[in-house]
């Protein structure tokens, strides 16, 4: 239960003590900051979801459900395509 006026942050630190809402967090969390930087990457280098959809031979709804986290499934052959056609480095780190 949320507390009123309690800090977002206090309550998701509080939530975070608990390891099965830890995993679940840590999971969505990476791929939520995944499908944020595809899209402020995108933005930088002022390529439109159609432009980048086309480099990608896919349709720009596609590039949208990538970037609103609506594409639960993305593969690394994928992310790879992603990084070429917006002239990036793709890079994994396992910590």
């Amino acid at each position: 239960m949320i507390r009123e006026g309690l800090p977002f942050q206090e309550w998701l630190n509080d939530q975070l003590k608990s390891p099965s809402f830890r995993k679940s967090y840590e999971k969505e969390h990476v791929r939520a900051s995944l499908a944020l930087r595809i899209s402020q990457l995108r933005r930088q280098k002022h390529i439109t979801q159609a432009e980048l959809a086309r480099r990608l031979h896919t349709t720009q709804q596609t590039v949208s459900d990538i970037e609103t986290f609506k594409h639960l499934n993305i593969t690394l052959g994928t992310l790879q395509r992603i990084a070429e056609a917006l002239h990036a480095r793709l890079r994994i780190d396992l910590s």
